[in-house]
């Protein structure tokens, strides 16, 4: 599906309404933060409210109407706008102000395209006893040329009117208390299955294939990548953020550059033609524009030079950009703000379920909440393919990653732990305990294993489970997994869940199930008995160390390799 331009060439043709004819007012900014009306709103320096705001807003931290008293936040009034490195979400903040008619200019700068295009069944997670749940957003970058800007950016003429492919793909998982965030890259040579997807335009059909991820976008736009993605990790994705290269270039220019580093004098490019065309000396830098799109694009000059090291310059982008908007010192002026809502919006295509400034802005409060401490960003493990020529999730290391971010388990290892009390004891007798067993392996690679359900609850019956049903209703889950609601019912769950073989990291508490809820899934696709593999009794507390993670806090500087240097 070849995707619109960042209407670069339509601005041309005809003149734009600048930000103050569509109803931004700077003066709302001058030394004041956010409008007490804004989300994420907090009283300026010593806490004091505006005249005729006294109860202030609802959302961020100011005095709430009828609760508690207002925090003195001094300096941190700008909280919300210091975010945004990766969902961009907040870039638009600074539109909290603007008149109505802004704000839909805004609204409409944004693409939009359907979530997925697959039909996995796979649902989203349930809350957990407070009622929450994680939030799971997959982040792409296209290598399309179909504009002048990009053909200029990226080079290869010859590929104008090739489909793009999605060369930067990483997922975001924010934990459901919103204490940590982990992020994992995939390589895009990785070789995956690709899923039956239909081009919401076009209506072309594409049948299921074996292929790079890359190609994935292919087959009728981001949904089909995020379909991908849910085959591949079983992990429900909430939303897609995607930005081709004149997006990154001018995002960049309009945050106003990131601090990178380099171990050694870098210039990626050789006489094939190879390479981004970064060049840089040893020690920092602070790069924008054109040079960050190089920086980010760079695989020729870092590392052994594969998409390994390129996902790791880029998670070295990543969290220095974090760094630098939590410290608050490129989105003082209304200005850069004003720029960087055009930036943002003009940039991104999203998923339908983001189709407005408000939902991004929502949706950046919610990232907004992470310390820099708990963000961790790894690549995927992986291994070469035979002759080298692509990548496959290196089995054990990816399958224990992925689990973790299904189970909301942190990947830096530093989630509280706590002594486990003891296993309280089954309050209801079995022949009365009422268990709803549902088959959850209607994948759509594998398709289902009919029945599973039907023999689950025929074992559970012989055991003397005997008020034990079935629901008919097909469900697609990585895990076998039995929920419960309210803490009195767990020592049931846990009897059951012994009955069957199943381990103690397979039973869980929920908000949104009554009585007890068995989802048999792809990894019990057949017999009565749970099936003992390694690893189920003890799952992963921290990511592997073949996923070279870094913390958000970390700044190193990129190993260059010798060929590319000067």
């Amino acid at each position: 599906m070849r995707q619109s331009s960042v209407r670069g060439e339509r601005s041309r043709r005809r003149r734009q309404p600048d930000a103050q004819e569509l109803g931004w007012d700077d003066s709302l900014y001058d030394n004041k933060g956010l409008p007490p009306d804004a989300p994420g709103w907090t009283p300026p320096e010593g806490g004091e409210v505006p005249p005729g705001d006294e109860d202030g807003p609802e959302a961020g931290g100011g005095h709430r109407k009828g609760g508690r008293p207002r925090r003195k936040q001094g300096g941190k009034g700008r909280k919300a706008l210091r975010w945004t490195a990766i969902s961009l979400a907040v870039l638009i903040a600074g539109t909290a102000g603007a008149g109505y008619w802004y704000y839909e200019h805004l609204n409409a700068n944004l693409r939009k395209a359907p979530r997925s295009l697959g039909d996995s069944g796979l649902k989203k997670p349930d809350p957990n006893a407070f009622g929450q749940t994680p939030l799971n957003i997959l982040l792409l970058g296209s290598d399309g040329r179909n504009s002048k800007k990009n053909i200029e950016l990226g080079g290869a003429r010859q590929d104008a009117d090739r489909k793009p492919l999605a060369d930067v793909q990483m997922l975001v998982h924010v934990s459901a208390d919103r204490s940590n965030m982990s992020v994992i890259s995939i390589p895009r040579d990785t070789r995956v299955t690709i899923p039956k997807c239909t081009d919401p335009k076009s209506h072309e059909k594409y049948p299921q294939t074996t292929a790079p991820i890359n190609e994935s976008l292919q087959h009728g736009g981001p949904g089909c990548t995020l379909a991908t993605w849910q085959e591949l990790t079983g992990i429900y994705i909430d939303h897609f953020m995607m930005v081709d290269f004149s997006g990154v270039v001018d995002m960049a220019d309009a945050i106003g550059g990131v601090p990178v580093c380099v171990r050694a004098n870098v210039y990626s490019h050789d006489s094939k033609g190879h390479g981004s065309g970064l060049r840089l000396t040893k020690g920092t830098h602070n790069v924008k524009g054109v040079q960050a799109l190089q920086w980010l694009r760079t695989r020729y000059g870092f590392e052994d030079n594969t998409d390994i090291g390129r996902a790791k310059a880029q998670h070295m982008y990543m969290n220095s950009m974090i760094r630098q908007l939590k410290q608050g010192t490129k989105l003082s002026d209304p200005g850069q703000l004003r720029d960087l809502a055009e930036a943002a919006t003009k940039a991104l295509t999203v998923d339908d379920g983001l189709d407005t400034v408000k939902k991004l802005y929502d949706l950046g409060g919610d990232l907004s909440r992470v310390p820099t401490k708990r963000i961790t960003m790894i690549t995927m493990p992986w291994q070469y393919g035979p002759g080298e020529r692509y990548v496959l999730p290196k089995p054990g290391d990816a399958d224990a990653t992925f689990a973790m971010l299904r189970n909301d388990t942190a990947l830096d290892g530093k989630d509280t732990k706590k002594k486990p009390a003891p296993d309280p004891k089954p309050s209801t007798p079995k022949d009365r305990l009422k268990v709803v067993v549902q088959n959850g392996t209607n994948s759509t690679v594998t398709g289902p294993a009919s029945g599973r359900a039907s023999d689950v609850q025929r074992q559970l019956a012989g055991l003397g489970y005997t008020a034990a049903g079935t629901t008919t209703v097909l469900t697609s889950q990585a895990d076998t997994t039995l929920t419960y609601h309210g803490a009195d019912r767990r020592g049931d769950a846990l009897a059951v869940a012994k009955a069957l073989g199943l381990p103690k990291s397979a039973v869980r508490e929920s908000s949104s199930v009554t009585g007890l809820q068995l989802v048999v899934g792809n990894d019990w696709r057949s017999g009565t008995t749970y099936p003992k593999t390694s690893g189920n009794d003890k799952p992963a507390d921290k990511a592997p160390a073949s996923a070279d993670a870094q913390n958000g806090e970390s700044k190193g500087c990129m190993q260059v390799n010798p060929d590319y240097t000067f």
